[in-house]
């Protein structure tokens, strides 16, 4: 609206590509080796990880069809939007380097494992071109694709290297196997929205999907874009002391992302479609790795898609970049589920992440080991929180057995031990952990000027901190530090030191997203924030399929209560019949929308197009301008329109994460 910006934040992973252009540059000469310390850890994982095991390898190798295009994906501006080499440096066979865990280095070195493959007769996936699989399955008459990942750009791509080795057959049907922006955000690339409107291509979606797609990451979404930008690396160097992938996939594209919406849901499990001549049994899965997801059984092709809720490793049940927690209890069921529908008679699973399980024996192992590594995490959490522990407590005991342990899939990549206990401690007890003591505590500004006092003042603390971190005390530094830091955030010498700390927490990290939080953090404690061009997240495709609730709620998130306390306004807005009627009220700092709701004694009435309403939130025009060139109407009191607009925040994107 009128001198306001609509940054929502749709999807962060998009924030995330968007600044993976931006991760070239660091302050070389600042960057430490890896110490005696961080070497000894990373060393003592070799002979605890079964390293000799090559069998993922050889899945991940299986049914090879062709390389990756070569070429770097640019953009109309000349900006990169996928470098195929930008991993090269991660040599499969090669030995980690002292600055990487060993196991993420091996994870590293399959998910570069890139091209087209056939998965069985019919099924075939493109890996690595995005951080997602595209996976394309051939029908009776023509093809199904499922996934089409992060950019128009990048699926563009994919489907040309699939049509070049197999010739080109029209697109009879998309599926969207859940509402994570890698899973659709490309589908422009292989169908058109022509397609779609004349029923030549269906597009099948979970029950929940575009709501979920959409709303998922408005509320909150610039405080997730700014976390997915350590979440992600995208602002590290991608070599052996900066980024080294995700653990999931190596990175996210930097494209258009596009949205069409379903044209057939499914909304129950056990629910079959004959799609292309294909007969497919659906599992509904929500609530698991996302709100709206469903895995498969496609009957003659005797293959499970497992979407992202069985991959080659432990996965998040909370993103540190933030998002609401996702629940372990029913993932695993989900899981035992497909394992009693379809285990018996499925020859492949295939997810869309990582590669495929080959075999009945290896797929009902997979599902059964991940079944039992997610009710673990749920049961363990509660038993050890009914004996009186807390959350910190249970996750630095927490201890998988060894046949979950020592599983490369469970290994924790993406997800890890530590934070998925955390979130699972959470979810059922929340943040207070009983002792009163933590019930209202002090800024952590204001409680480490006190702890710093306390403890002799900063040089004191910093001393001590240096022998700890000679000994390779680098979980105790990083706490320590950190109160040295925000005490003082001045302090360069605190701040290198934490930098330092951090660093080797990172080259020790078995997660791609802990390596990156710690490096990345490094980074900015040496370097401070670095005001980059701020993503703006909100597609055109995404912005069309919200809700006017959507926006208002967005709206009423923005607006600035301090200054709002004392305000009275009731606006009428009628998108016409596209949009419907509204009736909008500020008071007590809240604004509240109703549906279908005039009153006779609003402020001021406001009319336009929903496609005026898109042009505003995608800064493609403001409220003033729209009102000027007669797109938009306001009768009454406009005043009162203007007085709401001026309460409205904008949120800035690089705010402060390791300094206060």
């Amino acid at each position: 609206m009128k001198n306001s910006r609509f940054r929502a934040s749709v999807v962060t992973l998009v924030s995330a590509a968007v600044l993976s252009q931006f991760g070239a540059a660091y302050a070389q000469d600042a960057r430490k080796d890896a110490t005696s310390a961080t070497k000894a850890a990373n060393q003592k994982l070799l002979s605890e990880l079964p390293f000799s095991d090559r069998s993922d390898f050889d899945d991940a190798h299986r049914g090879f069809v062709a390389p990756l295009p070569n070429t770097v994906i640019k953009g109309s501006s000349g900006n990169a939007i996928w470098n195929p080499n930008q991993y090269a440096f991660i040599k499969e066979g090669s030995q980690a380097p002292g600055t990487v865990n060993p196991s993420l280095w091996r994870q590293a070195q399959l998910i570069n494992i890139s091209g087209l493959f056939q998965v069985t007769d019919g099924i075939y996936q493109v890996r690595n071109q995005d951080l997602s699989n595209m996976t394309i399955i051939e029908g009776k008459e023509g093809i199904t694709v499922v996934d089409p990942l992060v950019s128009e750009e990048t699926a563009k791509v994919a489907i040309d290297l699939y049509y070049a080795n197999r010739g080109r057959k029209p697109v009879k049907a998309v599926i969207y196997t859940h509402s994570h922006v890698d899973h659709y955000g490309g589908v422009r690339g292989v169908i058109s929205q022509d397609d779609v409107t004349s029923g030549k291509v269906k597009i099948y979606a979970p029950e929940g999907f575009l709501e979920a797609a959409v709303a998922e990451n408005v509320m909150a979404g610039n405080a997730m874009s700014r976390r997915a930008s350590y979440m992600y690396g995208n602002l590290l160097p991608a070599d052996e002391k900066g980024q080294v992938g995700a653990g999931l996939g190596t990175t996210t594209s930097a494209g258009t992302v596009t949205l069409l919406s379903p044209t057939d849901t499914i909304t129950k499990t056990g629910e079959k479609r004959v799609i292309d001549g294909l007969t497919y049994e659906f599992l509904m899965a929500p609530g698991s790795e996302a709100p709206a997801e469903m895995l498969w059984y496609i009957e003659e092709k005797r293959a499970i898609s497992a979407a992202e809720d069985c991959t080659h490793t432990l996965h998040n049940t909370y993103s540190l970049r933030g998002a609401k927690i996702r629940e372990p209890l029913p993932w695993s069921k989900y899981l035992n589920q497909a394992l009693t529908m379809w285990g018996a008679k499925a020859d492949v699973m295939f997810a869309q992440h990582h590669w495929p399980s080959f075999g009945q024996k290896n797929v009902v192992h997979l599902l059964r080991q991940q079944r039992d590594l997610y009710r673990y995490i749920n049961d363990e959490t509660l038993r050890l929180a009914n004996q009186g522990e807390t959350m910190v407590e249970i996750a630095d005991k927490f201890k998988l057995p060894p046949d979950l342990a020592n599983m490369w899939a469970n290994r924790g990549y993406y997800g890890s031990v530590s934070h998925d206990v955390k979130a699972t401690y959470v979810l059922y007890l929340g943040w207070f952990n009983g002792n009163p003591a933590t019930l209202d505590e002090l800024t952590p500004v204001e409680a480490s000027k006190r702890y710093v006092e306390f403890m002799g003042g900063a040089n004191a603390v910093l001393s001590k901190a240096k022998q700890a971190y000679d000994k390779g005390e680098y979980r105790w530094v990083a706490q320590v530090v950190n109160h040295v830091v925000f005490a003082d955030p001045s302090n360069k010498a605190a701040k290198n030191l934490q930098a330092d700390a951090l660093e080797q927490l990172g080259y020790q990290a078995e997660s791609g997203p802990w390596r990156n939080f710690y490096l990345t953090g490094a980074k900015e404690l040496r370097e401070g924030v670095k005001k980059l061009p701020t993503p703006n997240t909100a597609s055109g495709d995404t912005v069309k399929a919200m809700t006017p609730e959507m926006f208002f709620d967005y709206l009423s998130v923005r607006v600035n209560r301090a200054k709002a306390a004392n305000a009275k306004i009731a606006l009428n807005v009628d998108f016409g019949k596209e949009g419907g009627k509204y009736l909008l009220e500020l008071e007590n700092g809240v604004l509240n929308h109703t549906a279908g709701v005039e009153s006779a004694n609003a402020d001021a009435s406001v009319a336009m197009s929903r496609d005026t309403l898109n042009g505003i939130i995608l800064q493609q025009t403001k409220l003033a301008d729209a009102i000027k060139n007669g797109s938009a109407k306001v009768t009454g009191n406009q005043a009162k329109l203007d007085e709401l607009v001026s309460y409205l925040d904008n949120f800035e994107f690089w705010f402060n994460i390791v300094t206060p």
